[in-house]
């Protein structure tokens, strides 16, 4: 039995959920990985793995040996990188899965620099608003911007840290008006982006006042909480328009059809520009953070770590990281 080989089918069949997707990975076909697993058990005498005609589980001890083995294959593919770490130039094609309104309006800013400083690369960059599985369909770094990161096998670094904002253009507010405080945007037509964890529910911060103390207030779909430093207010939004792309929601917002509520950079030249302007500026939300999160098999990738760096410094230099 070739134990190193057995030990990378044993991880590709844990990491992609079946025997059949790790032989497609490894090139080999079913029966063989097959067979490899069943002789890493016969040499250990033990069950990695329970079966069942539709699925697997870890077995404790294969629970234990898997994490034990994935340990031994990255120190060792560590090793084999590191062996030509400091003359390796990234090259080949780097594949990139980005959030939509992100790749369009902020990665496109700064990745023409990233590709000039490394010409032997070749990005392939593919932005959509969707749950993307980076191994399964065979990303190298996914951009990921959130408020928090669910539990996962894939390696994650943080890069910046983007405000959120309520806008609206002057022409809507001119005829609907300023919301004096977030219970007012349940009388607005919000613009609602489908893919947030809880659409149409938006929480606003600010400094709670000194004579505040604790409190909980309903009023008109909107839960105001009083208590220590911060006061939180939470209101049900709704409107005419709900998109799975915040692109479309800000052509929306800039032709004057409501309030929407996104990251900064999405708006930051409308802002500037005054074609939309920020409501409830008394008030905040609570941040969205970039992150770069790759599998852990290709942490040490000059091509991922030239682009994971470079954004980076990037974001630094610009006092986002």
């Amino acid at each position: 039995m070739d134990q190193l080989a057995a030990l990378r089918a044993l991880r590709r069949v844990v990491e992609l959920g079946s025997f059949t997707a790790a032989a497609d990975a490894l090139g080999i076909s079913h029966t063989i990985v097959s067979r490899q697993v069943r002789q890493l058990e016969e040499h250990l005498g033990a069950q990695l793995l329970n079966r069942t005609t539709r699925r697997f589980a870890l077995t404790d001890a294969g629970r234990d040996y898997y994490e034990a083995s994935r340990q031994i294959l990255d120190a060792l593919d560590d090793a084999d990188r590191n062996v030509g770490r400091h003359q390796a130039r990234p090259s080949g094609t780097l594949r990139i899965n980005a959030p939509m309104a992100f790749g369009t309006l902020e990665l496109s800013l700064w990745l023409p620099s990233f590709m000039a400083a490394y010409p032997e690369l070749q990005v392939d960059l593919v932005c959509n608003d969707r749950m993307v599985d980076l191994i399964e369909e065979g990303f190298d770094v996914g951009l990921r911007l959130v408020r928090g990161l669910p539990d996962s096998t894939l390696v994650a670094r943080k890069l910046a840290s983007s405000p959120v904002l309520a806008v609206a253009s002057p022409a809507y507010l001119r005829r609907h008006g300023m919301p004096a405080s977030p219970a007012d945007l349940a009388r607005h037509n919000c613009l609602v982006y489908t893919q947030a964890a809880k659409p149409a529910e938006w929480t606003f911060l600010r400094s709670a006042s000194p004579s505040a103390g604790a409190a909980a207030i309903t009023v008109a779909g909107a839960r105001t909480d009083a208590g220590g430093d911060t006061e939180t207010c939470t209101v049900s939004v709704r409107g005419t328009l709900q998109a799975n792309t915040s692109v479309a929601l800000r052509g929306a917002a800039l032709a004057g059809a409501g309030i929407i509520s996104c990251a900064s950079f999405i708006v930051q030249d409308a802002l500037q520009s005054g074609a939309l302007v920020a409501v409830l500026p008394g008030w905040r939300q609570a941040p969205r953070e970039l992150y770069a999160l790759y599998p852990q098999n290709r942490h040490q990738s000059p091509k991922v770590r030239a682009f994971i760096d470079f954004a980076a410094t990037h974001y630094l230099a610009s006092g986002a990281g």
